[in-house]
């Protein structure tokens, strides 16, 4: 078969040469479909939690002090708050745990590498630090650092074993695409015109050039030369609007499955406006909330004693909320007039600070709420 094949070379030089000339164009890489989606989910779970109100509460009442600033204006001298919180949701999504280290001088620094040496009766130790392009050269105990972990098992091979079934159909699908309606040409030479490496330099440089002007150009002009023929042909198939129809459906499809893997409703992505109170309720509860939860169960480990925390000195993360306050305006005005809370305690679950007036510390009752069987204020029960 060898012999056979290399007889046909000898034969027809044209076919030999042929080989060597770069016709195909490599396939075009289909990672960005899953950056994208990513990108798409960290972004919008990072922008939620940036904006949350991170309160110090010493002995039941909010003190605005240094960790106050550190943690809602300037963690570190080179990020603003908005993008460190941001950072930290991006660290925990692509690598399922962020390590925040404090520097000398106080400043929260997020950390781009560890090692991570774990222990089972004794506190985790971590060394080689290394922060942009510096390395600590001290190691860190468990109690020195915020490490949060976002789930028990990391995202990133999940979603890597999802790609791989989704990217290859994209791929084909986006490739099948490419190939309905275009135009496809063929060129004709004469073997003589290159039988030395200069001549077929020359010739691959032609080709390359005309490529480029008929890819690129609206309206492209190739010469004819003797020995060289370029023909079109058309392959005019296909539909191609069911084409594109049938990739944004796989590249929705691949968006939704890690929306769901990171508890994302998929309606608030695409800016569905059908039941969004109710989407964004779930969003908060089961994606915004448990994420707070991690930090602030960390940062109250970390900042505050067990006598400090059992005494009412914490750290409380109040989330973005949705509704203002007027929308909220009947409830409130019924919780109060009721009887069952306190101005005051309206106002913390309003993320409010209290007011040191004491007629919210006291209970109202504004209705004419009276005990079944009273004489006050309705007819007798017989």
């Amino acid at each position: 078969m060898l012999g056979l094949i290399d007889s046909i070379l000898r034969k027809n030089s044209a076919v030999a040469f042929s080989f060597d000339l770069e016709l195909l164009q490599n396939d075009a890489k289909r990672i960005y479909m899953k950056k994208l989606a990513i990108d798409t989910c960290a972004s919008f779970l990072a922008r939620t939690i940036s904006q949350s109100d991170f309160r110090v509460k010493e002995k039941g009442s909010y003190k605005k002090n240094d960790l106050y600033y550190r943690l809602n204006v300037r963690p570190n001298k080179n990020m603003t708050a908005s993008t460190f919180w941001q950072q930290v949701v991006y660290k925990l999504v692509y690598d399922n745990e962020c390590l925040i280290i404090q520097a000398d001088d106080e400043d929260l620094l997020i950390a781009d590498d560890f090692e991570h040496k774990e222990y089972a009766v004794k506190e985790d130790v971590f060394s080689k630090v290394v922060v942009k392009d510096w390395e600590f050269t001290r190691t860190f105990l468990q109690n020195e650092v915020l490490h949060l972990r976002y789930s028990n098992e990391k995202l990133s091979p999940l979603i890597d074993s999802l790609f791989n079934d989704y990217g290859e159909l994209f791929g084909r699908l986006l490739t099948s695409q490419k190939r309905k309606n275009q135009i496809r040409s063929t060129v004709d030479m004469d073997a003589n015109t290159a039988k030395n490496e200069q001549s077929l330099n020359k010739l691959q440089e032609f080709i390359n050039k005309m490529y480029k002007a008929v890819s690129d150009k609206d309206i492209a002009i190739i010469p004819q030369m003797p020995g060289f023929g370029y023909k079109e042909h058309f392959s005019g198939g296909g539909n191609g609007i069911q084409s594109v129809d049938e990739i944004n459906k796989v590249t929705k499809g691949f968006l939704d499955q890690v929306a769901l893997s990171m508890h994302i409703p998929t309606s608030l992505l695409y800016g569905d406006i059908a039941d969004v109170e109710k989407q964004t309720k779930n969003y908060m509860m089961f994606a915004v909330n448990p994420f707070l939860k991690k930090i602030k169960d960390e940062a109250n480990y970390k900042f505050f004693e067990k006598a400090e925390y059992m005494n009412g000195d914490m750290l409380d993360i109040r989330p973005i909320s949705y509704n203002t306050l007027f929308d909220i305006a009947d409830k409130v005005d019924k919780l109060v007039s009721s009887g069952a809370f306190t101005g005051n305690e309206i106002r913390e679950e309003a993320g409010k600070e209290r007011s040191d007036n004491p007629n919210l510390d006291k209970h109202f009752i504004t209705k004419n709420y009276t005990e079944i069987g009273s004489l006050e204020g309705g007819e007798n029960e017989k």
